[in-house]
């Protein structure tokens, strides 16, 4: 499936240095490994802590942890993996031409020449089946959700093309798992996995506009859009909203999925997962500078953490 590259097999310009992709992965590989962004695990995730917060309020909104969930967080993050890499590769295949006219992607496999179409097609399709069998092992209605999530996964990347404000179906793809993982546990959803996808939108709007401030020159001379081109210099307020609204929508689905029943220490120790969290992404607006590529990278990758502090808190909230 791989074609003739003819460039260098040269590291793609945001991943990370030393990866075991570019360093030890054989050859033959790289291209499809690259396509599936395992040099960039930042984004799998971002995709994979959705679903990690929907499981854990999940069972404190049901107040029964099951042996089985223990499976449901394994096979998300198995899947996370896989439905990222397919998405990804979606995305290369949709962007092929734009993406060969910015410079941070021109390496990317396709653009590149490394990996032809009908191989990226291929490797997509072997991502997805894989992808499946997972699914497969959940409850009927997270099944259902799984099949539902591929219409926001095959519109995203064609959104920068007819609205500033492609974040948007980013967020409706990468924040699914939330809404999956719930269903996986509880067999349906509540309003406080309703709430808890929003909050991860308004978080996507949020650590995405800065990774978007990257490609704002290029994105402005290809002619496509981004909320980082729509808000310019006025981002940092708008990124300020975008916090107050993950904070808040997150509180909300807190509170839905512990009260009335909690006691006094489960309702504190949750509720601080959405508190902390806040000040994380305070941190990044403090430190923000639109106009230094490495910095926003660097913010960017730093909401790993920031996703993770929730669920410090939600574990916590389980275990007193």
């Amino acid at each position: 499936m791989q074609g003739n590259s003819p460039v260098p097999d040269e590291q793609i310009a945001d991943a990370v240095q030393g990866n075991w992709v570019d360093t030890r992965a054989p050859a033959f590989a790289r291209p499809y490994l690259r396509l599936s962004r395992i040099d960039r695990p930042i984004g799998t995730w971002l995709l994979l802590i959705p679903c990690w917060w929907g499981l854990t309020l999940a069972i404190l909104d049901g107040g029964d942890p099951r042996w089985g969930d223990l499976w449901i967080a394994v096979g998300c993050a198995i899947g996370a993996v896989l439905m990222r890499g397919a998405g990804c590769t979606w995305n290369d295949i949709t962007d092929r031409d734009i993406d060969g006219s910015v410079e941070r992607t021109r390496l990317r496999p396709i653009p590149s020449g490394q990996v032809s179409v009908t191989g990226a097609l291929a490797w997509m399709a072997a991502q997805m089946l894989l992808a499946l069998g997972i699914l497969l092992t959940f409850l009927p209605a997270a099944i259902a959700l799984g099949f539902l999530s591929l219409v926001p996964v095959a519109i995203y990347p064609f959104a920068k093309r007819f609205t500033w404000w492609p974040q948007i179906f980013l967020g409706l793809a990468f924040n699914w798992g939330a809404l999956l993982a719930w269903a996986a546990h509880a067999g349906g959803l509540s309003w406080g996995a309703g709430f808890l996808y929003l909050a991860g939108i308004a978080w996507t709007l949020f650590y995405d506009t800065i990774y978007a401030h990257q490609d704002a020159e290029d994105d402005a001379l290809v002619g496509v859009k981004s909320t980082a081109l729509l808000f310019g210099k006025d981002t940092p307020r708008w990124l300020s909203w975008f916090l107050v609204g993950t904070v808040s929508l997150m509180g909300v689905a807190v509170l839905e999925a512990v009260l009335p029943d909690a006691s006094p220490l489960v309702l504190v120790l949750a509720i601080g997962g959405p508190w902390a969290m806040g000040w994380h992404m305070a941190w990044q607006l403090r430190g923000l500078d639109l106009e230094d590529n490495r910095k926003l990278l660097q913010l960017f990758r730093a909401n790993r953490d920031t996703g993770l502090i929730p669920l410090i808190f939600f574990g916590a909230a389980l275990l007193a």
